[in-house]
């Protein structure tokens, strides 16, 4: 296990050390493109502390970023989009620092565009030659024969136009290239009809079904197996009754890719027509403030990207502090259910020394913080990484705190907004408060999300964070007053005792579910 560790820490060190590199060679070319090639020990000179800035800023970021960490023949888009972040941060962090420290002294002032313009071009553009140069190599893997040393092919026509077709398009050219032909896509909007999707045509629209396939066999291509690429339920009832008839009368089978792979939606698993919504203690009218919170996720972006701007100067200090204190890795993620209930992972700046000690021996928990680490805590600064979370759209600045999946249940009324920063449960009670109080906030605050009250959570996390943690009885007392008169609450009628009781009314109100932490 540990020569495992080990190999995997010195590819990531070997994968740091090329993008710094990279980097550094898209900042020199820059400088040159920059100075006409007209280059002079002076010049050389002035340039060397703002490239020692953009160095250690770039290690920081892409540590944070978790740049590192890609196999870069299988890079995505949501890769190339953490290095244009990564870019941003970097440019600006390294025009702050030298900013600070010679005001750029001899440093062209069209440096930091050229060196934003040239660094993504690199980052992505050695990504995508890896994965070029690995399509290549897997275009040569050997044919596949039966007994008889033949190639056995099957004739496939793909149902569905989404992320999955595009997926098992890869698949087949990856791995079964020589033994399965698509004839071609089938769509469900006519106006794809045409276009290509991974070199593959749009023969028609999934209305016509049945006639593409008769149309193909005219040409001598004879389909044998139809690929549906979406749960059955989301086609038309006409598409699905000719795909019920095609297995019928003919020796052509029909797979949905989505039962194979174990994507069934819920509710047609479990012969249930509830969805999630309806498992859960929500006032649907309070969603009409959907308006403002799409409208406060765009300044809730814009906020995050100048608050990682600010605070990038100071990082490089920050995680060296954190190193010496408690060791690497300076950072630390755990996966939190968010909107919805999707998971995602939350990361924080580590306060604690490791969990147990050299001899394999636990180490109790109040041993584990120093004073640094309880200072970041008091501070909520071991928080800041969540900046990312934000600028991801996996967090909001404000809303319920995410929770351990361990004390959050798959369905609660509290994962309809976006987790956050901050809250109003934390300002109102925080640590010291009972889960059913902590639930019965969240709640109230998913119901009353506002301007307002969103600027009142402001204020009251400035408040917590000069004065600590204060327990607002009278807020908890409006919560559950709240819950009560929405008939949220369930147990006896109205009773005070039923809500403290930790029970919650379904959609129906006709059954109970646990406290909502």
């Amino acid at each position: 296990m540990t020569e495992v560790f080990r190999g995997t820490f010195m590819r990531q060190v070997l994968l740091l050390g090329i993008d710094l590199g990279l980097i550094l060679f898209a900042t020199i070319a820059a400088f040159l493109l920059r100075v006409n090639i007209d280059v002079s020990v002076d010049k050389v000179f002035a340039l060397l502390p703002y490239l020692a800035f953009t160095t250690g800023i770039s290690a920081v970021t892409l540590l944070v970023l978790g740049v590192n960490c890609t196999v870069w023949r299988y890079s995505a888009f949501s890769d190339y989009s953490r290095l244009l972040v990564a870019t941003a941060a970097i440019v600006i962090g390294a025009v702050a620092l030298g900013f600070g420290f010679n005001r750029l002294d001899g440093v062209p002032r069209s440096l930091p565009i050229l060196q934003g313009l040239l660094i993504p071009t690199v980052l992505v553009g050695a990504r995508v030659t890896r994965r070029v140069l690995r399509a290549f190599e897997e275009r040569s893997v050997p044919v596949i024969m039966d007994a008889k040393g033949q190639v056995s092919c099957d004739t496939v026509l793909v149902v569905g136009l989404n992320r999955l077709t595009n997926l098992y398009l890869q698949a087949v050219a990856q791995f079964a290239e020589h033994r399965v032909h698509v004839a071609g896509l089938v769509a469900e909007n006519p106006i794809y009809v045409g276009n290509l999707v991974g070199g593959k045509r749009i023969l028609g629209s999934a209305e016509e079904l049945s006639k593409l396939i008769c149309e193909l066999e005219i040409h001598g291509v004879f389909v044998n197996r139809v690929v549906v690429s979406m749960p059955l339920q989301m086609l038309s009832l006409k598409v699905r009754s000719q795909l019920n008839e095609i297995e019928k009368t003919s020796a052509i089978s029909v797979e949905i890719l989505t039962e194979g792979l174990g994507l069934t939606p819920i509710a047609e698993a479990t012969n249930e027509r509830k969805t999630f919504f309806e498992f859960d203690a929500v006032d649907h009218a309070a969603f009409k403030k959907q308006r403002y919170l799409r409208l406060r996720r765009i300044v809730e972006r814009v906020g995050a990207l100048g608050m990682l701007v600010l605070i990038t100067p100071f990082l490089p200090a920050l995680a060296l502090l954190i190193a010496f204190d408690v060791g690497m890795p300076v950072v630390f993620w755990q996966q939190r259910p968010g909107l919805n209930g999707r998971p995602f992972k939350l990361y924080k700046f580590r306060t604690m020394i490791a969990a147990h000690d050299e001899n394999g021996v636990r180490v109790p928990d109040e041993d584990r913080f120093s004073a640094i680490g309880r200072f970041m805590r008091y501070t909520r600064l071991d928080e800041l990484p969540q900046l990312f979370n934000i600028l991801n759209g996996e967090m909001s600045f404000i809303g319920p705190r995410p929770l351990l999946p361990i004390d959050q249940p798959a369905q609660t009324a509290r994962l309809h907004v976006r987790p956050g920063l901050t809250g109003w449960a934390q300002v109102m009670g925080g640590r010291a408060i009972s889960p059913s109080d902590k639930a019965a906030l969240d709640v109230w605050y998913v119901h009353n999300a506002s301007l307002a009250v969103d600027l009142k959570i402001i204020f009251h996390t400035i408040k917590m964070i000069i004065c600590g943690e204060r327990v607002d009885d009278a807020a908890i007392r409006g919560a559950w007053s709240d819950l009560e008169r929405r008939k949220i609450c369930a147990g006896s009628p109205t009773t005070k005792e039923a809500c403290h009781a930790g029970t919650f009314a379904r959609g129906d109100e006709s059954e109970v579910v646990p406290e909502l932490m």
